[in-house]
C-alpha cells in the first residue's frame, strides 16, 4: 500500500515529570495495538481540537488529572505498516490531582537515565533520546597551519555548552600531526566529561578511546559494528537506505541533510524539512539535522523530528575564521 493512502493519526502526548525529575509512563493495555509497551501518556487529537485541549482532555480522561501545558519538545512523524503517525510531545508544567490509571492501565515513574530500560513504540524512542542526549553536534572545521588555535576553538565550543563533538580533519588525512592533535582535542572532551567522535577512521577511535563517526559510503560498506559494545558509533546519511543501515548496525545516532544549500556542497540539492520528515518517519534512531544550520534552527528540527542540529560553522566560536 501506497504510505500516502494510509490513515494519518496525530497523538498528542505529554512528558510529566515530578519533583525528583522522573517522567511518567503509562503501559498500553491488553487488546490495543503495540500492547505492552510503554508511552508518554497521551491520546488522540479529535477534529476541531488544539494540540493542548487535547492533551488537557486526554490526561484528564486516562490519569485523571487537571495539567498546565508547556513548550513543545518535538513532534515525530512516523510510519507505521497501517497509519502514518504524528507524536506531537508537549512538556506539563504543573498539575493538579494524582496520576492514576484511570482505564486499567500500569504507570510508572522512571529515572530519565533509565528510561531506555522500558519496551516502547518506535515513535517514542526519538523522545527518550532528546530527553538524554544533546541537542547540538559540532563538527570542527579543518585545522589550518595554527593548530593551537584550533583547539582553542574547540575549548570555546566546550565553554559555550557543547556536549558532542565529532574530530574530523580531512585536510591532514595521512598526515602523521592529525593523531597527535585529536589526542589534544580528545583529552579536552573527555575532561569536560563530553563525548568525542573521530571521524572516519576506527583505528584511531581506539586507539584515543573515543567514538566513531563514519560518512554515509563507509557506513554501506559495514558488516558489523565497528567498535566495542559502550563506545559511540554514528553515521552521515543522506538516504533512506543509509538511514536503515545505520539502524541495522546499531549506530548511536546519525546525521542527515543537507536540509538547506550549503557553500560545503555546491553541487548536492537540500532536501529542506519536508523530505527530512518523511525520512525520518520511517527509522526511530536519532537524527541531528544538517546542512546550512546554526542554534536558531533548534526548534524548528525539532518540530521535524531531529534530535537537533549537527554544524561546523554554526556551532564553531570562530566561525569567521574558519573553514567549511
Amino acid at each position: 500500500m501506497d504510505s500516502a493512502s494510509l490513515r494519518f493519526i496525530h497523538v498528542v502526548a505529554a512528558v510529566i515529570t515530578d519533583a525528583r525529575g522522573r517522567v511518567l509512563l503509562a503501559r498500553r493495555g491488553d487488546g490495543r495495538d503495540l500492547a505492552g509497551l510503554w508511552e508518554f501518556p497521551g491520546g488522540k487529537r479529535e477534529p476541531g481540537e488544539a494540540p493542548e485541549q487535547t492533551l488537557v482532555r486526554e490526561l484528564q480522561e486516562e490519569l485523571g488529572i487537571t495539567v498546565q501545558v508547556g513548550a513543545p519538545i518535538m513532534r515525530v512523524p512516523h510510519l507505521y505498516p497501517d497509519k502514518r503517525l504524528l507524536l506531537d510531545i508537549r512538556r506539563v508544567t504543573a498539575w493538579k490531582g494524582v496520576p492514576r490509571g484511570m482505564e486499567g492501565q500500569a504507570l510508572a515513574w522512571v529515572e530519565q537515565d533509565k528510561l531506555g530500560r522500558y519496551p516502547m513504540p518506535d515513535a517514542d524512542k526519538p523522545v527518550v533520546a532528546v530527553l538524554q542526549q544533546p541537542d547540538r553536534y559540532l563538527v570542527t572545521p579543518e585545522p589550518g597551519a595554527d593548530h593551537a588555535a584550533w583547539l582553542v576553538g574547540v575549548a570555546a565550543a566546550l565553554a559555550d555548552g557543547v556536549r558532542r563533538v565529532q574530530l574530523r580533519a580531512r585536510n591532514l588525512d595521512g598526515d602523521p600531526a592529525w593523531p597527535a592533535l585529536a589526542a589534544q582535542a580528545v583529552a579536552l572532551c573527555h575532561k569536560a566529561g563530553v563525548q568525542v567522535l573521530v571521524n572516519s577512521t576506527a583505528k584511531l577511535a581506539r586507539e584515543l578511546g573515543a567514538g566513531l563517526h563514519v560518512r554515509g559510503d563507509q557506513l554501506e560498506r559495514l558488516s558489523t559494528k565497528p567498535l566495542l559494545p559502550g563506545t559511540a558509533f554514528a553515521a552521515s546519511c543522506h538516504s533512506l537506505e543509509q538511514l536503515r543501515r545505520a539502524e541495522e548496525l546499531g549506530c548511536d545516532f546519525v546525521t542527515l541533510g543537507d536540509v538547506r544549500a550549503t557553500a560545503a556542497h555546491p553541487e548536492q540539492p537540500p532536501m529542506g524539512w519536508e523530505t527530512f520528515a518523511r525520512l525520518r518517519e520511517q527509522v526511530s534512531l536519532p537524527i541531528y539535522a544538517t546542512g546550512g544550520l546554526g542554534i536558531a534552527d533548534l526548534a524548528e528540527a525539532r518540530q521535524h523530528g531531529a534530535q537537533g542540529i549537527a554544524a561546523i560553522r554554526g556551532l564553531w566560536p570562530y566561525a569567521a575564521a574558519s573553514s567549511r
